[in-house]
């Protein structure tokens, strides 16, 4: 297990909602060996400079950021698209702990194969989108 990094004791004890959610998903990324540290203002969980897990929460739930979670392969198929025009990231979302610990042996699995990723050095290459150009903007 990797050590608890102080500045996310605070975050969770601050947090308003999801303290006992936050508290297992930190333990999780934790015995998977990553690096604890306080990132965007949210617990970030690295392998050496790589940005792997980070946890987020909301007003409807919380969850589990991959950020280059379109890489995973998802056998549970738990991996969320965040948004119409994400490309890369992908959530895993929760409402209690029981769904946590459910889904534990999972997280672990997909957290490693996270780690791999970043381990290959494998970088996410993506094709420019192309967006029509306001007439404003042409003339």
């Amino acid at each position: 297990m990797s050590q608890k990094n102080s500045k996310v004791d605070l975050f969770i004890r601050n947090a308003g909602m999801w303290q006992d959610e936050f508290k297992k998903l930190r333990q999780i990324a934790l015995d998977c060996g990553l690096t604890e540290e306080i990132r965007w203002s949210k617990p970030c969980y690295t392998y050496e400079t790589g940005n792997v897990v980070i946890l987020q929460g909301f007003k409807a739930y919380c969850a589990l950021l991959f950020f280059k979670g379109f890489l995973l392969k998802d056998p549970k198929h738990i991996l969320i698209k965040t948004g119409e025009n994400t490309r890369v990231g992908r959530q895993i979302r929760f409402t209690n702990v029981a769904q946590i610990t459910k889904l534990e042996p999972a997280l672990k699995a997909y957290i490693k194969q996270a780690i791999k990723i970043e381990k290959s050095g494998l970088k996410v290459n993506l094709a420019p989108i192309s967006q029509p150009v306001p007439k404003e903007l042409k003339d």
